[in-house]
């Protein structure tokens, strides 16, 4: 590994790349706070609009894995490079969108570029610094993703209900095109593996541990997602905040993401297994404290706070893990990794909508979400035995 340049003590290559998961970041979440306003332009109800949310999400799982395979005789650098493209076009054919039905075409082409960006730019964030950086490598690059809830979101939204949602997405498409060129001064070349094969890629992603490693992913993300899709309803049907209090605590929520990933990233560092399980039996016990202080406003924004902070600490762990168990397959890997997260964005986004139909209430989210981040410690403590085994 040549010696990496760095700003402010951080390595420049994986800012390049965190300005990239910013952008992306920003418009996948972007489009919640816009439904209304697309379902009206468009002539659709409220919850048709909301199927662009899943499409993109959908696109994200689908789109990973097919791009990563066409993809993988390319050099890294230029995968990069073309994920930021096809976003910058998917987000600008959204812009010009002139029916509901073109507009689910492009934000699928944009969520292309998603899992792609993520999956291979881990890799790369992993190769430029020491071994015992990687996990806070791959934690840096992903803060993009939780700073864009700090601020890309709520600009988006505020150009979006001020001038049009079209206007968004122009924003978000003009974020793509400032991005492309810190990725193509700083991201060093790394060449594609010439000995790779395809089936020996997908005789590696089979192997038990490194199925075990995406379940570990799938049941994360989906714990987190069971409360984070209702966490507005929640706060003001349960622990009777205000409509006006929803913006600062999401904004507090967004903070502690931020916290949680850096964190994990350096906890990471130390001992990729055992962050892994800590962070899940960690998100697991905040989440079941959580149902108890639901009625004393104070309480729970301690609560989500701290939750806020598990839940995205194990990130790092998760993307490193799967990399590490499938080393003939890294980028398909971490490709496929980024679909997990999203496959369990949509699992626990169905959880959650079961509970409430089954008239379990929105305070048994909360412990919903706890046993989902509760399988997600056993396939971890698996995976460890494994290790141990060394099978």
């Amino acid at each position: 590994m040549s010696e990496t340049r760095l700003w402010l003590g951080l390595p420049v290559p994986v800012l390049a790349l965190t300005m990239c998961a910013f952008c992306i970041g920003t418009a996948e979440f972007v489009v919640m706070g816009l439904l209304p306003d697309i379902a009206r332009d468009l002539g659709v109800s409220i919850p048709l609009a909301g199927q662009v949310v899943t499409a993109y999400a959908l696109g994200v799982t689908v789109g990973a894995p097919i791009l990563a395979i066409a993809t993988a005789r390319m050099p890294r650098k230029s995968v990069i490079l073309l994920s930021v493209l096809i976003f910058i076009v998917g987000n600008a054919l959204s812009a010009i969108a002139p029916s509901y039905g073109f507009l689910l075409a492009a934000r699928v082409l944009a969520a292309f570029a998603h899992g792609t960006m993520f999956g291979v730019g881990a890799v790369v964030a992993a190769s430029v610094v020491p071994p015992n950086k990687r996990a806070s490598a791959i934690g840096l690059m992903f803060t993009g993703l939780t700073l864009a809830n700090i601020l890309g979101v709520p600009f988006g939204t505020f150009v979006g209900q001020g001038l049009g949602w079209r206007m968004t997405f122009w924003f978000i498409t003009g974020l793509g095109v400032i991005a492309l060129f810190p990725v193509a001064r700083f991201v060093p070349f790394i060449p594609a593996d010439p000995t790779a094969r395809l089936g020996a890629e997908f005789a590696a992603l089979a192997r038990g541990r490194v199925l075990l490693a995406l379940s570990t992913t799938v049941f994360a993300s989906a714990s987190v997602f069971a409360f984070f899709t209702y966490i507005v309803p929640i706060l003001q049907d349960v622990s009777g905040f205000t409509p006006a209090a929803i913006t600062p605590i999401l904004l507090m929520i967004g903070v502690g993401l931020t916290i949680g990933i850096t964190l994990g990233g350096k906890f990471s560092d130390r001992g990729v297994m055992r962050a892994t399980i800590v962070m899940l039996a960690l998100l697991a016990l905040v989440l079941l404290l959580i149902p108890p202080v639901l009625p004393y406003r104070l309480a729970t924004l301690v609560m989500v706070f701290l939750w806020s902070v598990a839940a995205f600490g194990g990130v790092p762990a998760f993307q490193t893990r799967v990399v590490d168990q499938a080393t003939e397959a890294p980028n398909l890997a971490s490709t496929l990794n980024i679909g997990a997260f999203n496959l369990g964005n949509a699992g626990g986004a169905l959880l959650g909508g079961l509970v409430i139909d089954r008239g379990f209430g929105l305070g048994a989210l909360p412990v919903a979400a706890a046993a989902m981040a509760g399988l997600g410690v056993l396939t971890a403590l698996a995976g460890a035995a494994g290790d141990r085994k060394g099978g």
